[in-house]
């Protein structure tokens, strides 16, 4: 979009029930939405789509002695409902009242890292299909699965370019995803800006605002040091074949010196290579 060489666009791998076309909407309309419904879990299908974005994956009463991991997608829990060792809850593989079809209870594994022996887990089909019933959602059975595939699709595509960053400071860290929290009523400090400068030159910059943010909190194995990492998800033009497209701003916040000295680094650094690329 323009905005930051941190940012990535990723086509998901199956195409979407829900159209992300809505680049030309002027920036106090609703963002575009992700194909996993985000919006309030508090209000129903038919409310305002305006409403915060939310995850319809319900993070309450988790058992405190489960040691299942579950999906990343970070979300702030109530300290009081989680699994302090995995942050989670235990959603149901149970078929939901009035179902009409079959859907996997199979939990692909991720990438992430959760701690030194384990890696984190995705929600089934099933589990992703209840937590949208139990929402209220009138969830289309028959697109379950793929809206499975983007959610763990995106998050796979966040945890790459965390590991872009990680990188730079040190190439063989082991890293880790310790803890996160959805943050989806708040729009950045960047995002605001980028938001800004869209409203101002429109046909340079994108317009919309991100449909949703999470901050990932990830360790550095070595010093046990704990790095704030902020992610704004944006929707993009569809492929030719309809497929979605996602572009995400991956970056470190900026609350330590540690932090604060990585932007500046790459922030020089595109600066030279668009310099390079001028001159060429």
């Amino acid at each position: 979009m323009g905005q930051s060489a941190s940012q990535t666009a990723a086509s998901a791998p199956a195409s979407c029930p829900v159209s992300h076309d809505q680049r030309s909407k002027p920036l106090d309309t609703a963002p575009a939405k992700c194909p996993i419904d985000h919006n309030s879990a508090t209000q129903p299908v038919a409310s305002s789509s305006s409403s915060p974005a939310k995850c319809p994956i319900d993070h309450n009463n988790v058992p405190s002695s489960s040691k299942v991991a579950q999906c990343p997608v970070p979300h702030e829990l109530s300290s009081s409902t989680i699994n302090p060792l995995n942050q989670m809850p235990t959603l149901s593989q149970a078929p939901a009242a009035n179902q009409s079809m079959d859907l996997p209870l199979d939990r692909e594994e991720s990438s992430i890292p959760r701690d030194n022996e384990s890696k984190w887990e995705y929600p089934s089909p099933q589990q992703f299909y209840n937590a949208l019933v139990r929402k209220g959602w009138e969830t289309p059975e028959e697109h379950v699965e793929t809206m499975v595939q983007i959610h763990n699709f995106l998050n796979e595509k966040a945890w790459l370019e965390i590991l872009k960053w990680e990188k730079k400071e040190n190439p063989v860290e082991e890293l880790q995803l310790t803890r996160f929290r959805g943050r989806p009523g708040e729009i950045s400090p960047k995002a605001r800006f980028w938001l800004f400068a869209g409203w101002m030159l429109p046909s340079r910059f994108n317009n919309e605002p991100p449909f949703d943010r999470h901050d990932w909190i990830v360790k550095r194995k070595s010093s046990g040091e704990e790095v704030r990492y902020v992610i704004d998800y944006y929707s993009a033009p569809p492929e030719p074949d309809g497929s979605p497209v996602f572009s995400l701003d991956v970056r470190p916040a900026l609350d330590s010196f540690g932090s604060i000295k990585q932007r500046i680094a790459a922030a020089t650094e595109d600066a030279w290579s668009s310099k390079r690329e001028n001159a060429a």
